[in-house]
């Protein structure tokens, strides 16, 4: 029994974004008042235990990051705020998600919950990169991924994300993103 414990327990809605390279959760142990400290220091080392590189946090407060250090894995603070007009940060934020994959980090994206935040900026990301070609079809691609509409949030997300400048160089990812993207057929 104790070998199983040892590979810990995989997080709530976890989600390949791009396989083996990106992925999306919602926060390890749970939210709000069901969140337990024991599940999330399963979640933890199996994140650990899955060569995870680091995570990356969209909650507003610091919640959970001592515990990535504790557990040896790094971590990034990215606060999305629940009403906040995000447009301006997009961009550094979409740049930074770009050079952490192009570095060959192996990233796991979480919030409180797997809500219109998280896919939104996934689906912000895949239209700022490229890799899905409009907005719509991100959205589609990501709602398919998740299982899961995406809401106005985060379509106001995706649109903010297909308004800035594209990315000035392209991951070799893309090619990856687009063999597993075509079991997901587009709008049109």
């Amino acid at each position: 029994m104790k070998g199983k414990w040892a590979a810990g327990i995989r997080p709530r809605n976890f989600y390949w974004i791009m396989k083996d390279r990106l992925a999306i959760c919602e926060r390890p142990g749970g939210r709000g008042e069901s969140h337990r400290r024991v599940r999330r220091t399963e979640e933890i080392n199996w994140i650990r235990q899955q060569g995870f590189s680091r995570v990356v946090s969209l909650i507003p407060s610091t919640h959970n990051l001592h515990n990535y250090s504790d557990q040896n894995i790094a971590w990034s603070h990215w606060p999305i705020a629940d009403n906040e007009d995000f447009t301006a940060r997009l961009g550094p934020l979409f740049t930074e998600l770009q050079s952490l994959l192009a570095k060959g980090e192996k990233l796991l994206v979480h919030r409180r919950g797997l809500g219109d935040e998280v896919c939104g900026f996934m689906a912000g990301y895949l239209v700022w990169t490229e890799m899905v070609p409009s907005e719509s079809q991100a959205v589609v691609v990501v709602e398919k991924m998740t299982e899961r509409p995406i809401g106005s949030v985060g379509r106001r997300i995706v649109n903010a994300a297909a308004a800035l400048p594209k990315p000035e160089v392209k991951l070799a990812l893309v090619e990856e993103f687009d063999e597993q993207a075509e079991e997901f057929p587009g709008d049109g």
